[in-house]
């Protein structure tokens, strides 16, 4: 019965915070819910506007999802829904099968949170959260700087008000220069305050709310719901002063009511189309999602599971699907003020869900007159912070392999689009990793004086005498690396006419697969002919169990050592002249 619990509660998270779930539990949650629904409602129209959909979808994805999530996902700060980057995927996605705006694209977007729903599930119940592995940071942190970027510039038409487009910066810019002729004085009157605004209450209201006596957390609750204000001053100015028949573009109509039953597409050929799409969203999103989940867990000392995070976020994207959303992902701004405001479960998603629901009943005929202008400025001030332009500078000085791939990244991403970015970003990833792993670093070590350590000959004053060779392997052996190593043996053998001893100090090395014992036989071979004895030290146990299982060990004409230091002072003593220094040393002299 005990396991039957406990595997429940690996896929039913909720059933296990739900035991100690309290009276102040529930306070915090509730509070938490207020913050974040007062900040998500601005935002899920406005990454619906950037998706290319109804604003009113943004609603639709922020209501089931949220709710699939708190019985599935394993983060207790974790807030999902819209977010920019996979909504511009989205529009990439969808605009590249159907037409802004047509009844296909809406299937699209919906499709599109089905399959990547599906895939994320599935992944999840094959336990393949290591896929987050598979991006690095200066990938990830490329991909997103560039996206921010294409976000920030798409939405520029509608601070303009006028009629541009593209899927890639050069695109964007030259739409952009092409309609400046087409300026909209008012939808411009508009949205350049509604930036300036938002930047504003970003940095500068919570300060001033302090200095005038308001307590810091109702100053910060304050500070958040700057972007309604924003909403609400535009809509009054916009029917005090009549905008909309000056030029200023509106949402319109908002349906009334709860998210309907919606069915994903079953065409064959439109799910072909996305699967690719699906799968980059799936990947982007999941990777974005658990590493906000994981930062958060580790300021509380909790701690979130990747194969369940898979299937919550799969869960929180087929609800979306069904419901008329499309794909949702977990949200870094949004996460952050869920856990600043003391959200203490996922139950603080549900919360916020029936926030929104109440808001998707109520509140759509008041947003009417909403200028999209200050939804663009919304996701433009949103998206900026996106853009880490001191990552380039730290990766130039730390890691120059890793600068070329994030440089990479954006370059693709501008210039061809997200997809490609993020093909790119993949590829370039996993080239560099293939190229640092066929080229391991090795050096060759001499025994620090008075002590048993061995260090690299370039870096340290050792001890050394010419007739014993210790090289120290600081990777696994395996098929990219194994005549690499190889041919650095032999080269540094070559170099050594009174060579009589080759150590392989094996301290770093976790693996040896099959290419990497061919190597190491094919130098034993080598050594053999050339009278020198080849020695392993300080080899691994499970490496070592599994040499054991070859003939290998035979025919070495050495022999395996525990211990580097004990290698190195038997070679010297097999050496008629070294008696005296392999003494010694033994006592610690040299």
């Amino acid at each position: 019965m005990a396991a039957s619990t406990s595997i429940l509660a690996r896929y039913f998270p909720i059933l296990e915070w739900r035991r100690a779930y309290d009276g102040e539990a529930l306070s915090s949650d509730m509070v938490a819910a207020v913050i974040v629904t007062i900040m998500l409602i601005p935002q899920s129209l406005a990454y619906a506007l950037l998706a290319g959909l109804p604003p009113v979808m943004g609603l639709y994805a922020s209501i089931l999802p949220l709710v699939a999530y708190a019985v599935f996902g394993t983060s207790r700060t974790l807030a999902v829904g819209p977010v920019a980057v996979v909504s511009l995927m989205t529009a990439s996605a969808a605009g590249a099968v159907a037409a802004h705006g047509t009844a296909e694209y809406l299937e699209a977007a919906i499709t599109l949170a089905a399959l990547s729903g599906v895939m994320l599930f599935a992944l999840g119940v094959l336990r393949m959260g290591f896929l987050a592995n598979l991006l690095s940071h200066p990938v990830i942190s490329g991909f997103i700087t560039a996206s921010g970027i294409l976000i920030a510039t798409s939405q520029l038409r509608h601070i303009l008000g006028v009629q541009a487009g593209g899927d890639t910066w050069p695109a964007m810019l030259g739409s952009l220069f092409a309609a400046l002729d087409q300026v909209s004085p008012a939808t411009l009157a508009v949205g350049v305050p509604a930036v300036i605004f938002l930047f504003w209450v970003r940095k500068g209201l919570k300060p001033l709310l302090v200095r005038l006596g308001l307590k810091p957390r109702a100053a910060d609750i304050a500070a958040k719901a700057g972007p309604v204000a924003a909403v609400a001053v535009s809509i009054l100015a916009v029917i005090a002063f009549d905008l909309a028949a000056r030029g200023v573009n509106i949402t319109g109509e908002i349906p009334s009511g709860l998210p309907p039953f919606a069915m994903p597409s079953t065409e064959p050929s439109l799910i072909r189309q996305l699967l690719v799409p699906a799968l980059l969203i799936s990947i982007i999103g999941f990777v974005e999602s658990v590493s906000v989940a994981q930062t958060l867990a580790a300021k509380r000392r909790q701690r979130i599971s990747p194969d369940q995070e898979l299937i919550g976020l799969g869960a929180s994207n087929i609800a979306s699907a069904f419901s008329g959303g499309y794909p949702v992902t977990g949200g870094f701004a949004r996460s952050v003020v869920n856990f600043d405001a003391g959200a203490q479960t996922p139950a603080a998603g549900a919360f916020t869900a029936i926030g929104i629901a109440l808001a998707s009943l109520f509140l759509t005929p008041l947003l009417f007159a909403l200028p999209i202008a200050v939804l663009a400025a919304t996701i433009i001030v949103a998206v900026l912070a996106l853009v880490d332009l001191k990552t380039p500078r730290q990766l130039w000085t730390y890691s120059r392999a890793d600068f070329a791939a994030h440089v990479a990244t954006i370059a693709i991403t501008l210039l061809a689009g997200v997809e490609m970015g993020v093909i790119a970003g993949v590829s370039v990833g996993l080239l560099l990793y293939l190229w640092r792993a066929s080229r391991p670093h090795a050096a060759i070590v001499g025994r620090v004086p008075e002590t048993e350590h061995f260090r690299n000959v370039e870096r340290h004053k050792v001890f050394t005498v010419p007739y014993v060779l210790s090289i120290r392997i600081d990777e696994s052996l395996t098929f990219l690396n194994a005549r690499w190593l190889e041919e650095y043996v032999l080269e540094e053998v070559a170099e050594r006419p009174r060579l009589r001893h080759v150590i392989l100090m094996a301290s770093a090395v976790n693996e040896i697969d099959a290419s990497g014992l061919e190597s190491l036989e094919a130098i034993n071979h080598r050594m053999v002919d050339a009278g020198i004895r080849l020695h392993l030290s300080e080899v691994k146990g499970p490496v070592m169990d599994r040499l054991q299982r070859t003939h290998f060990i035979e025919e070495l004409n050495g022999r395996v050592y525990l211990s580097q230091a004990r290698a190195f002072a038997d070679a010297l003593r097999d050496n008629g002249e070294g008696d005296g220094a392999a003494d010694d040393l033994a006592r610690g002299m040299i």
